[in-house]
């Protein structure tokens, strides 16, 4: 073990998934996720990744809006004992049925348990959406459906429906998420249905339920592929969706019926249904 270590704490004023997509797709070192930051650590230097981190902010201004802005820090520690004090800092979620914890945490009998390593794909059940994503999971998801989780990351949204008895495809368009959720799903002892590296264009199923947790923007673009996959009366949870987007993605799925809004923080999850005849 080297002597130090590298901390490079990133927190955004605004656009936060943005950063975290990312920081994800351009390394692979330790990252947590911290009251509205991101930590990257490393025995590594990391000025390549702040540096790259610099020039995107710069982009985002000049494409979005000159406001951007994100602090960061880049420090050297001491490198004892942070891999322990990491996990210390990492608790179980409890979210209605559901026990999420990684796998250095013991199971809780009474609940039904997902085991998730927060590691290089989204999704550990702290952020609002994927908690509020588990709620509606908890709430609509039978024994019976078929499910397709659209940008799967960690698979964790699947991983729980699969635990309600459900039959699960997942997809994402990053190869490495697919990767990590086939193997969540062999660590708590899951079955996936099926698995692929795209869109949900790709398949030639229709679902009971469609979970898609992205971002507006991406789930406005391919709110046409999620309406397409998704059989009469299907339930469509959709999440990832800040606040002050909630209408612009209502209007594109206007179409169909609204059953629920969940609201956490400044995050939205949105509960639709098909309707028979469309």
């Amino acid at each position: 073990m080297n002597k130090f270590y590298y901390e490079l704490t990133i927190t955004p004023n605004s656009y936060y998934e943005l950063y975290l997509d990312l920081v994800l797709s351009i390394t692979n070192e330790a990252i947590e996720e911290l009251d509205g930051s991101i930590i990257i650590r490393s025995e590594e230097t990391l000025d390549d990744i702040k540096e790259g981190i610099e020039l995107f902010i710069q982009q985002l201004k000049d494409s979005l809006d000159d406001s951007i802005e994100a602090k960061m820090t880049l420090e050297q520690k001491q490198n004892d004992d942070w891999v322990q004090k990491y996990k210390d800092a990492i608790e179980p979620v409890v979210i209605d049925e559901f026990y999420i914890r990684p796998s250095w945490v013991e199971d809780d009998n009474s609940k039904l348990n997902i085991i998730i390593d927060p590691a290089l794909t989204f999704g550990s059940g702290h952020h609002e959406t994927t908690s509020s994503c588990i709620k509606a999971i908890g709430k609509y998801v039978k024994s019976s459906h078929k499910v397709i989780d659209v940008g799967c990351g960690s698979g964790i949204l699947s991983i729980a429906a699969s635990k309600l008895g459900a039959i699960c495809d997942i997809c994402d368009t990053d190869k490495l998420c697919v990767e990590d959720s086939l193997k969540n799903f062999d660590i708590n002892n899951v079955k996936c249905n099926a698995s692929w590296e795209g869109s949900a264009r790709i398949s030639t199923d229709k679902y009971d339920v469609v979970i898609a947790n992205i971002v507006a923007d991406v789930l406005i673009m391919i709110n046409k592929d999620l309406k397409a996959v998704a059989s009469d009366g299907a339930i469509l949870i959709l999440s990832g969706i800040l606040d002050k987007y909630e209408q612009k993605v209502l209007n594109k799925f206007s179409d169909l019926k609204l059953l629920e809004v969940i609201k956490k923080n400044e995050w939205v999850t949105i509960v639709l249904q098909k309707d028979n005849n469309e």
